[in-house]
């Protein structure tokens, strides 16, 4: 994801939301309120000095998050509904992403050097920001649809900080030689369902969200795809089968890497998936919970698409496209931990398989993002929203491959099958596997 121009934007942000919204205005004020106190228990076990680290540019602080986010509601809800600013004017500054439209932004790669504003006025522009829109919607019985819509597109920009705010903490502790864990949590043992393969007759197939609901812009329009006959795998890939790959010479071997995907290895050092702590002729894992023997099982977790693409060709496959991957799936069950309102935020230490789907295909969604071979690119006939949220999305269509599903650090309400998360080639600091596919 270092090819973004921000990425502490995860993936599939948008500029627009799109079916019905709620504008009932008790109703989105605590969906509001809910969201937002989903943030504060993310943070909650963690230190003031651990809300300041910044392990790398492509991770931003803890702090940095809690304060951006709000930021987007003071820009886009309270700017032109209150009487004074919120916040100090600099705060406009600091916590700007990358909407050129409203103004400039400090360097995204220097957000760590900040010691201040301190972690405690953050945490009280949070409290003020959230006073000032929950009263604004409370005092409403109907809130205006354009603001309802805006409040809706900011809750799920918060939701994604939130898992990035789990990855990015989790990038930070690992680079502690005391690996600390942020939640005291064990990892249950994992079983990996039998290895087949799920058979398509490809043909024509709508492709895309049909817009009848929240969905964000990079989803749309819908549009027909013809597919050639594939095969796909019914599960991720494990840590056993990775680990096959690393002992026949796989990160040695520039026969089954991209040219790119080489040189990287060649400079970055890479000789395992980056969370893999040799130990003898072994590995743990790092995990949110700190360090544990590797489970063979579990689904191998924070792979580049370098590394998900080679790992495919030495297992004479291939990455599933994105039109493969949501034409096999299927949308989340109800019971589906993503899918749900409500998640424990201290929940992902590391992925299992999941339920198998009715098609047999298990581990869609609250385990692994999973990468496609296909380039982030604009659907047929896509266009950019105007405006300063019109940023959010359509400029970042290049140099980034496309990801399907959700992790097991997703909010709620992110898991569906035409959601479209993307990262660069060399990203593997979050939660991402490999589903194989082959073509028949």
């Amino acid at each position: 994801m270092s090819s973004t121009p921000d990425t502490c934007e995860s993936a599939a942000g948008s500029s627009a939301s799109h079916g019905d919204v709620v504008t009932d205005g008790q109703a989105l004020a605590k969906r509001y309120a809910d969201v937002r106190a989903l943030s504060d228990s993310i943070v909650a076990p963690l230190q003031p000095e651990d809300c300041v680290l910044q392990s790398m540019p492509d991770a931003s602080p803890i702090r940095w998050h809690l304060a951006h986010t709000t930021w987007f509601f003071e820009t886009f809800v309270l700017a032109d509904r209150c009487d004074a600013p919120v916040a100090d004017e600099s705060f406009r500054y600091l916590f700007n992403s990358y909407y050129n439209t409203v103004g400039d932004q400090f360097p995204r790669h220097q957000r760590g050097l900040l010691s201040r504003p301190t972690v405690r006025e953050v945490m009280g522009y949070r409290r003020d920001v959230d006073d000032a829109v929950v009263t604004l919607l409370r005092n409403a019985d109907v809130v205006d649809e354009s603001l309802a819509r805006v409040i809706e597109l900011g809750l799920n920009h918060e939701q994604q900080h939130q898992e990035l705010m789990l990855t990015d903490i989790k990038h930070a502790f690992a680079q502690n030689p005391l690996y600390p864990a942020h939640v005291d949590a064990e990892c249950g043992p994992c079983d990996a369902p039998e290895l087949q393969w799920i058979s398509s007759d490809g043909g024509v197939v709508n492709m895309g969200c049909t817009g009848d609901r929240f969905c964000f812009d990079n989803e749309l329009p819908q549009h027909r795809v013809f597919l050639e006959p594939f095969q796909i795998a019914n599960r991720l890939v494990t840590n056993a089968e990775y680990q096959q790959f690393i002992e026949d010479g796989g990160y040695q071997d520039p026969r089954h890497w991209l040219s790119a995907g080489w040189a990287t290895v060649q400079q970055q050092g890479w000789t395992n998936p980056i969370y893999w702590i040799r130990q003898g002729e072994g590995f743990d894992e790092f995990t949110l919970g700190g360090c544990h023997p590797i489970d063979p099982d579990a689904p191998v977790a924070h792979l580049s698409y370098f590394e998900a693409d080679a790992f495919a060709r030495w297992s004479r496959a291939r990455l599933p496209t994105e039109a493969e991957w949501e034409t096999v799936a299927r949308e989340p069950s109800p019971d589906d931990p993503t899918s749900g309102e409500c998640i424990d935020a201290l929940r992902p230490v590391h992925p299992t398989h999941g339920t198998p789907s009715a098609s047999g295909v298990s581990g869609l969604y609250g385990t692994l993002w999973q990468w496609t071979s296909s380039s982030y690119g604009p659907y047929p006939g896509y266009t950019p929203p105007e405006g300063a949220l019109g940023e959010y999305n359509g400029k970042f269509m290049c140099n980034q491959y496309v990801l399907r599903g959700s992790s097991c650090a997703t909010s709620p309400g992110h898991a569906r099958r035409t959601y479209r998360n993307f990262f660069g080639p060399d990203a593997r600091w979050q939660f991402t596997g490999i589903r194989l596919a082959r073509s028949v």
